[in-house]
Order: structure tokens, then C-alpha cells, then sequence
């Protein structure tokens, strides 16, 4: 095929990334399978893979997680964490991220850090210290817990046997490279981010809203807390229980099931898993499945699967129809300096939205190109970059819930509150994975 019916492809999968992106919602997945529509009946290709077992679990995690939210266990978790944070005001530019973290760890998607970004504003304020500091690094660390959570649809992705399942990397590998990075990396991001713009009190936007009557010196808002459901916390010990089998299963294949000397697969033992603690929570929380489904929880996932649906199936599709044009005019490239794969994944990432996506489009490519399993799995917090443009809901709340001003949009657009923290949570988190595999290697 010639060269410029590939650059031709490419220019209409990228358009239609733009447009669907722009859409918003689930514009990406309608789009990407116009997408797919177009390279298979205009160009010829034939279809490329369904990324159904990605989807499967999204579904399975996402039923879950919007039973939880149901029964009011996320409203539970959240009072926990509240609780713990306004007794560490002083140490709310570390907490607040490292709560944020653990709580999309557990859950397995950055949205429920909604619950949890007013709480971090609210205490930042209340001690006088600039709120975009914590609330920076706390909206990033939701992204990067995704890429260390053990039910999130990207981990998912990696562990599919048709990317790095099968290549000797399971759940204990991505806990101990993923796991220490992400912490070591938002600590870093912490510190700086506790240096970074004037104090509070010395901020033109937060002075100027105090002397038109916006907002009050001593203010900082104590939340009451919420009538919760007293059997929330049995809902959240049934989901966390979940999230323990999940670890454990994937740690440890010798407890999984084996047919024909086959232990059951890993997307699989997911579903089953996450599908039944979604009946156990039902149950033992008296959450009503109506609610369920109504809950922003259930709309981001569903959001997320049709997104992935779409993109996924048009990248796939344009890459298997062009592979030979593609990797001999990159491969190399990548062969020699595997750490360069960080770069189509960061821009892939900023264009997709989303990480599963992202490691379901590309991961192919770079295991077709020879990149070992292993770096691959250390690039893997590269595919948190969409927060380098400042339109992620996760980024539009944070803005909404500082009072002060102080988190905000420069006038280039780019210049955001987030981007240094996504740089350096970014790049940190790669460099030490990168040295955790190294050692793992020489042992």
C-alpha cells in the first residue's frame, strides 16, 4: 500500500479522534466506528479486533462500583477519608493526592475523586493554604491510580492475553512496578507543588475576590456529615473484598480454576468476580439496582465502554491493515530506544481520553515492534496524558471546587494548574518503574 494512502488513513482516524473528542460524551465512540466504517468499506481493510474483553470488565467493575455508590458506600469511604484529612490540615498538599489515589486504586476510575476534590479545597482553605496545591496533584494522582488499580479497565487491558497476559507480566508484576512508582512519584509532585505560586493571601485573584465580598478571609466551610446508610459498610467491605479476590486470583493463577490444565483467564476471573460482589453489595448494602444505574458511576463507565468500543476497533483496524508500512518506518526507531514508545502513548492518550484505549490501540503496535513486555509495562503511566489540555471533567471539576481562583486556566490555555504535576508524576513514575524492572531483570 502506498505511502500516501497510509498518511491518508491516518489523517482521517486522527480527524475523527479530534471530532469525537470534541463531541465529548460518547462522541468518541460513535466516531471511532465511523471511523472503522470508513477504513473497511471506503479503504478496504478488514475489521481489526473487538476489544470485547476490555469492555466485559468495564462492565463487570463499573456494576460493581455503581452498587457501591448505591448502597452509599462511596458517601461512606468519602466520610472516612474526610474525617482522616481535617485531622491533617497542615499536610493536606500530601494527603489530599495520596487519598485521591487510593480511593481511585480501590475503585478502579478517577471519578471518584468528585467526592473527594470540595473536601481537599474546603480544608485547604480553611488553613489558608493555597488551594491549588493539593488540588493539582490530587486531580492528577486520580489518573495515575488508574494505571496501579487492579479492577481498572487499563489494567485489564495490559493483563489481556492478548497483550501482555501471555507474556509472563500478571498482577503481581504490575503491583510491585506500578504500586511503589505512583506513590514515589506523587510524593515528588507533592513537594514542588507545595512551592509552587504565591501564598494565599498574597494571590491578586483570591485578594480580589475578598474585597468584592466573594469571599470571606476566615472562611472554609466545615461539611456536616451525611445521613449515610447504616449498612454502607457492609457494602464497602463486599467491594473491597472483591478487589482482594482480584489481587489474589491474579497474584496467585494456581487458585483459579484449570480446565485442561488451563487455569481460567484473567478478564474472566474479573467478571465472574466483580459481577457476584455487585450481588453481594445489592444484598448486604439493601441498595436499590434502579439507583444503581442512575448514578454518575454507572454513566462515566458506560461512557468509557462505548469510547473504547469505538477507537480501539479504528485503531486496531488501521493498524493491522497497514502494519508492514508502519513498523518499517518506526520500528526501528523504537527497537533502539524503547523508552521514545512513551511519546505515541502520552499524545495518544491526550487525543483517546482514556487509558484503556490507549494501551488497547498501541500496546499491539509496540509488541509487534519488539519492545520487551517489561518496558512496556514500565511505560505504562504514559497513558495518563490527556491532562496536558486542561478539558477532563476530572480537571473542570477541580477548577469549580477552588473558591479562591487560585486553581485555573492561563491565558495560553496549556499554562494550567495541572500540567507540572502531570509532568513530573509522569516522568517520575516512568523513571522508577523503569528502574524497578531493571532490578527485577538482574534478579
Amino acid at each position: 500500500m502506498s505511502t500516501a494512502l497510509v498518511l491518508l488513513q491516518l489523517a482521517v482516524v486522527l480527524a475523527l479522534i479530534f471530532i469525537g473528542a470534541r463531541v465529548g460524551s460518547i462522541g468518541l465512540g460513535i466516531y471511532g466506528m465511523v471511523g472503522v466504517f470508513i477504513l473497511v468499506f471506503v479503504f478496504g481493510l478488514e475489521p481489526g479486533n473487538i476489544p470485547i474483553d476490555v469492555m466485559l470488565i468495564i462492565v463487570a467493575v463499573i456494576t460493581a462500583s455503581a452498587a457501591l455508590q448505591a448502597a452509599g458506600g462511596l458517601d461512606y469511604m468519602v466520610e472516612v477519608a474526610a474525617r482522616f484529612l481535617r485531622k491533617h490540615p497542615n499536610h493536606i498538599t500530601f494527603y489530599g493526592p495520596l487519598t485521591t489515589w487510593l480511593f481511585c486504586v480501590l475503585a478502579g476510575t478517577a471519578h471518584t475523586c468528585y467526592a473527594l476534590l470540595p473536601i481537599i479545597s474546603e480544608i485547604a482553605l480553611k488553613a489558608k493554604i493555597r488551594p491549588e496545591r493539593p488540588l493539582s496533584v490530587a486531580t492528577i494522582s486520580a489518573s495515575l491510580g488508574i494505571t496501579g488499580s487492579p479492577v481498572s479497565a487499563a489494567t485489564a487491558a495490559i493483563l489481556s492475553q492478548s497483550l501482555l497476559g501471555d507474556k509472563g507480566i500478571g498482577m503481581r508484576e504490575i503491583f510491585i512496578v506500578t504500586i511503589p512508582a505512583s506513590l514515589i512519584a506523587i510524593l515528588v509532585a507533592s513537594f514542588v507543588q507545595n512551592h509552587v505560586g504565591k501564598p494565599l493571601e498574597e494571590d491578586p485573584e483570591y485578594q480580589r475576590r475578598v474585597r468584592e465580598g466573594l469571599l470571606k478571609p476566615d472562611d472554609g466551610r466545615n461539611e456536616q456529615e451525611k445521613d449515610l446508610n447504616p449498612r454502607a459498610r457492609w457494602a464497602v467491605a463486599a467491594f473491597l473484598l472483591g478487589v482482594l479476590l482480584v489481587v489474589l486470583f491474579g497474584s496467585f493463577p494456581g487458585l483459579r480454576p484449570s480446565f485442561d490444565g488451563v487455569p481460567v483467564s484473567m478478564n474472566a476471573t474479573i467478571e465472574m468476580t466483580m459481577m457476584a460482589v455487585a450481588a453481594v453489595i445489592l444484598l448486604v448494602g439493601k441498595a436499590d439496582v434502579k439507583v444503581a444505574v442512575k448514578g454518575n458511576v454507572f454513566a462515566s463507565g458506560m461512557t468509557a465502554m462505548v469510547s473504547i468500543f469505538g477507537v480501539a476497533w479504528m485503531g486496531s483496524t488501521f493498524f493491522e491493515g497497514n502494519k508492514e508500512a508502519i513498523l518499517g518506518s518506526v520500528a526501528g526507531l523504537f527497537t533502539s530506544w524503547p523508552v521514545l514508545f512513551a511519546i505515541p502513548l502520552f499524545i495518544f492518550s491526550i487525543m483517546l481520553f482514556s487509558q484503556a484505549a490507549t494501551v488497547k490501540t498501541l500496546y499491539p503496535v509496540g509488541l509487534s515492534m519488539g519492545i520487551p513486555p517489561l518496558v512496556l509495562l514500565a511505560l505504562f503511566p504514559a497513558v495518563n496524558g490527556y491532562f496536558f489540555l486542561p478539558n477532563y471533567p476530572t480537571e473542570v471539576a477541580a477548577i469549580g471546587f477552588d473558591r479562591t481562583g487560585t486553581t485555573r486556566i492561563g491565558k495560553y490555555v496549556v499554562n494550567h494548574s495541572f500540567q507540572l504535576a502531570g509532568f513530573i508524576t509522569t516522568l517520575v513514575s516512568i523513571g522508577v518503574s523503569y528502574l524497578i524492572i531493571t532490578l527485577l531483570q538482574a534478579a
